[in-house]
């Protein structure tokens, strides 16, 4: 076993308590071993432009998996979100952690209780930041009235630029903002039938290289089976519609004994067409699922959807 294990990490506040959180599960477990984090820079950090605009895939994570195969770190700390659904043959994913609240949050400029009307609560013109394909794509379908602004950089930007009056609302994951100690900003959460999340949304990945068994060893011991489970479903799902997170798809896996209910959509950008379906099976066909789930929302015209978005 090793003696000491570098974990590779964005430099962002929540990317840092991400992978501290692990730092500190791994030290836990192991207590003989040293871990600590590098701070690894990626596109998406250092890049201004829309994720729709410089690319999703991989803009979060190909740089730590750069330094994982030159081997300056173990182990990289991924939201699972930003990972790409297909991974280097010389990595793999050893772990996938306990997943937190998959769901997304209305955060408001205004005080309001968490048990509010959702996207109901929002007046008729209210400003909304967002720049999630998936997510503007729903909340028009649903409030085709409202206006709607592109915001990037990091959570305490984003707050920040809405508590300055340059937005009504912001739609943030429920996972960032618990991570990050700030629940109190959150406004309204909206459930699965208002807001399906985004593929793998609240789950962290440890990705490793595939030939390390030491490190593989080590970090398997953080791997949450039904949160590995409902992911791979909805990776699948995702894989099979040939999509990244700057498309509006949206899917989002439960496990319940031992059965998977898988729901996946598909929209146009304008929020006015939204495919949606939902497939059940066994636990131990959760590959086969999204699989089956891709092909029938493909069959109904995904394929179209996609295109027009791309």
């Amino acid at each position: 076993m090793k003696d000491t294990l570098v974990i590779g990490s964005r430099g962002s506040k929540l990317a840092l308590k991400q992978a501290e959180s692990i730092q500190a599960e791994l030290i836990l477990r192991h207590p003989s071993i040293e871990v600590r984090i590098e701070i690894i820079r990626t596109t998406g950090d250092v890049k201004t432009e829309p994720l729709s605009v410089i690319g999703g895939k991989g803009v979060f994570t190909k740089e730590l998996e750069e330094a994982l195969l030159d081997g300056r770190i173990d182990l990289a700390v991924h939201s699972l979100k930003d990972l790409p659904t297909i991974v280097p043959e010389s990595l793999r994913i050893a772990a996938i952690c306990r997943r937190e609240d998959p769901r997304d949050a209305l955060v408001l400029n205004w005080p309001v209780e968490a048990s509010s009307g959702g996207l109901t609560s929002l007046r008729e013109g209210a400003v909304v930041g967002t720049s999630s394909q998936r997510r503007l794509a729903q909340i028009k379908h649903l409030r085709p009235d409202l206006d709607f602004k592109d915001v990037r950089g990091n959570v305490d930007t984003r707050l920040r630029k809405l508590d300055e009056g340059q937005y009504d609302a912001l739609v943030l994951a429920c996972a960032g903002l618990r991570r990050l100690g700030l629940e109190n900003r959150l406004g309204a959460i909206l459930s699965t039938t208002e807001m399906l999340p985004a593929v793998g949304q609240g789950a962290l990945a440890i990705e490793t290289r595939a030939d390390d068994a030491g490190t593989v060893a080590v970090v398997t011991t953080l791997d949450d089976a039904p949160t590995r489970l409902a992911c791979t479903a909805e990776r699948a799902f995702l894989r099979g519609l040939g999509g990244g997170c700057e498309l509006p798809i949206a899917g989002y896996a439960e496990v319940d004994g031992e059965q998977i209910r898988l729901q996946g959509l598909v929209a146009d950008r304008l929020g006015e067409r939204i495919l949606r379906d939902e497939i059940r099976g066994s636990w131990d066909k959760a590959e086969t699922l999204g699989q089956q789930l891709a092909s029938l929302l493909l069959q109904r015209g995904a394929n179209t959807l996609l295109e027009k978005a791309s």
